[in-house]
């Protein structure tokens, strides 16, 4: 395993300044972005950065690349300091470059990323309001709390067509405001071909389809309406024609594809709960470490739109089970490999929380071996989990973003708070003792297990045998010893000197 560096957090304008050297300097930034955990950099070229300068910089945890953005990994909390330092040494005006086209599904993550805040805001508030009303505490006080949780889910679409514009190059606003068409109450006097059209139908799907192509319609009108008359008749154009679409087609259409969608998802776990467990839970960190884990979002926000809570989200959060096992194994079996040891006791708490990716770029994806163990307890939980739902307790999550004991808040289940609890509490136990087992009896090869493992300060070399020094008898003391000593009469060869006793 590579060098953990260890040293005291530097201040983040450091972190940021030392990142933009070895990145290529401010003109090869095109676009700035985080996540949980991320600084996401779009470069516009790749051989200008100093790939192995910047992973032996303190207080980065990892690095990947995707082909079309550049990540450093920091973790929870430093990501974002790091990046509003980062954005204030960038030139406020770089030259417009053509931005690199991005795979579909990573667009898509990024669509969503920037709202996960608000979903654990929402999800958490909603929480809380929902223990009241089971404890019957705070009667008044509970309709304030509902509306304060419930307002973002509401209009959630409004971002999510917002957001999708901007990502696909469009006018923010207008993608915002051809997606606030599926939420509007008014559609539901809208005959759409003899269908009864719903407010919120086809939720995030439809603001999501809305605003794409209201991205097109926009980029269509730009080539071919005058400029004089641009600012007048290309967001008219837009809203009016994408509006139409929406409520006379994309709106029934995502809303059968999240019947569906939701329909998929019960099924799955009803008929075939332990193996989709295993399999889901089993994979999941292999997402998370080139960041694909993000596309799944908009299947979470549809399901909890439809159903209240998305069954997913408590299987794929064994995975972070099995990753903390597999690192608490790791400590205990490499006592003299100070550098990781001090890694996992910096990033085990995140880990806890359900924030992966510092122990998997500090600790178990390095050593190789250890993050195959830590994907059999992800499985392990999983399948646990998915084996409750065969059996009529389905444990799903109002919100996404959290994982690990940060999702206690967060659980609805089939048969009430405390039987939700402890069918997830079980299913976390069950990746951490997989995960810590599989590790500590399989994960590491003999190489690394006879450089590191052993107790914490390293075995002093074997010393030869000293042969015991020869008695010599002591001589009797002269009753009259001359004034000056007299010389030892030298050896004969046949004998040797008498050993020294060692000393110190």
């Amino acid at each position: 395993m590579g060098e953990q560096h260890q040293d005291p957090a530097p201040a983040p304008s450091a972190s940021a300044t030392a990142l933009l050297e070895h990145i290529g300097g401010s003109g090869n930034v095109l676009d700035v972005s985080h996540c949980m955990t991320r600084l996401r950099l779009t470069l516009l070229d790749r051989a200008a950065v100093r790939h192995e300068a910047i992973t032996a910089l303190p207080g980065v945890l990892g690095v990947v690349e995707d082909g079309t953005s550049y990540q450093v990994v920091y973790g929870p909390g430093v990501v974002v300091r790091v990046t509003e330092a980062f954005e204030n040494l960038l030139t406020p005006t770089p030259t417009p470059t053509p931005a690199p086209t991005k795979p579909l599904l990573r667009r898509i993550g990024s669509i969503f990323v920037p709202l996960i805040p608000a979903l654990i805001g929402c999800g958490v508030v909603a929480g809380l309001g929902g223990l009241l009303v089971n404890f019957r505490l705070l009667p008044g006080l509970t309709p304030a709390i509902a509306a304060v949780s419930g307002g973002f889910m509401a209009l959630i679409a409004v971002f999510v067509g917002y957001n999708t514009a901007k990502e696909f190059g469009g006018t923010p606003v207008l993608g915002g405001a051809v997606a606030a068409v599926v939420v509007f109450p008014g559609v539901a006097k809208v005959d759409a071909f003899g269908q009864e059209v719903v407010p919120g139908q086809g939720g995030v799907l439809g603001a999501l389809a809305a605003a794409l192509l209201a991205v097109a319609v926009e980029r269509w009108c730009r080539g071919r309406v005058p400029d004089a008359l641009d600012v007048l008749l290309t967001p008219a154009v837009t809203v009016l024609f994408t509006g139409l679409v929406t409520v006379y087609g994309l709106m029934y259409a995502a809303g059968e594809a999240a019947a569906a969608l939701g329909a998929a998802a019960t099924a799955l776990l009803d008929y075939g709960g332990v193996a989709a467990g295993f399999v889901l839970g089993g994979l999941f960190l292999p997402l998370v470490m080139v960041g694909l884990h993000q596309a799944l979002i908009p299947i979470h926000a549809t399901l909890i739109e439809q159903q209240g809570a998305t069954v997913l989200l408590p299987i794929l959060a064994m995975a972070g089970a099995g990753q903390v096992g597999a690192a608490v194994a790791v400590y205990a079996r490499l006592r003299r490999h100070t550098e990781v040891r001090a890694t996992i006791r910096s990033a085990l708490p995140a880990g806890l929380l359900g924030v992966g990716e510092p122990l998997i770029y500090g600790v178990t994806l390095p050593l190789g071996r250890p993050f195959v163990t830590a994907c059999f307890g992800g499985a392990f939980g999983g399948g646990f989990v998915g084996l409750f739902s065969m059996l009529g307790d389905r444990v799903g999550s109002t919100a996404i973003g959290p994982s690990g004991w940060a999702l206690f808040p967060l659980l609805r289940g089939d048969h009430g708070p405390l039987t939700t609890l402890v069918v997830y509490a079980g299913g976390l136990f069950v990746g951490y003792a997989v995960g810590f087992a599989a590790t500590y009896w399989f994960g590491f090869t003999r190489e690394l297990l006879a450089q590191y493992a052993g107790p914490d300060r390293a075995p002093a070399p074997e010393a030869k045998p000293v042969p015991e020094p020869t008695q010599v008898p002591e001589p009797t003391p002269d009753p009259d010893p001359d004034p000056a000593p007299t010389p030892a009469p030298a050896p004969t060869p046949e004998a040797e000197p008498a050993p020294q006793p060692l000393t110190g």
